[in-house]
């Protein structure tokens, strides 16, 4: 019986290793452009400009059935201690990031401006609001300028697409951290990133349809 355990763990651990392996050829370009064309994935967006020369770029993407006016609330009002961020805020909250999505649009939330500082958390990075194009672009960036977080609206149709890049500068990190970055944070980051999008779109589609959601917060996932 041992034996078999033995065999079954180095198993699963060569197939954990083999993946980790293949990431950055096989799997590393789905990852970072989920949702979205080679053409979307490789276009300029409003505020690459602000930061030049990333080391990471990921650009994702969702289809929304619902007009960019009826998604732009939703996106004003993210943030930590505001609208939350859509995705699951037990791992959120697990450090301390204080993220309660709501799932109804928060009419004190709504009047944002290009200066204000959005926090993540109570010890993470601010982040300003470099562009705000209601409808079209919320752009926000951290006060290291190493972050740079850009949403842009674009009519399909009667709906919209609805486009998250994210251009992160490393050149502080070891390393180490460098490869620790790849194999966990970028995948990571797909998993609350598809999950957000996917969020905003259920919202702003529920929302069109004449249901804003009531008057809670959604529930715990």
């Amino acid at each position: 019986m041992r034996t078999r355990w033995v065999v079954i763990v180095g198993i699963v651990l060569g197939a954990v290793v083999g993946l980790a392996a293949s990431y950055p050829w096989v799997l590393r370009r789905r990852c970072l452009t989920w949702g979205v064309s080679e053409q979307d994935a490789g276009a300029e967006l409003p505020g690459d400009e602000l930061l030049d020369g990333p080391d990471v770029v990921t650009t994702r993407g969702v289809d929304v059935d619902a007009s960019p006016d009826d998604v732009w609330p939703w996106l004003v009002q993210m943030g930590s201690g505001r609208g939350g961020a859509y995705t699951y805020d037990w791992i959120e909250n697990l450090f301390g990031l204080d993220m309660h999505s709501a799932d109804r649009i928060l009419p004190e939330y709504q009047d944002l401006k290009v200066g204000d500082r959005l926090p993540v958390g109570e010890k993470g990075p601010r982040l300003g609001v470099e562009i705000l194009d209601p409808g079209r672009a919320l752009v926000v960036r951290s006060d290291d300028g190493n972050w740079v977080w850009s949403f842009v609206l674009r009519e399909r149709g009667d709906g919209t697409q609805l486009i998250s890049r994210n251009r992160i500068r490393l050149s502080d990190m070891s390393t180490h951290k460098r490869y620790a970055y790849l194999g966990v944070m970028e995948p990571g980051s797909l998993l609350m990133e598809r999950k957000m999008l996917l969020g905003i779109k259920s919202r702003a589609e529920r929302a069109d349809d004449g249901d804003n959601g009531g008057n809670g917060e959604e529930a715990a996932e």
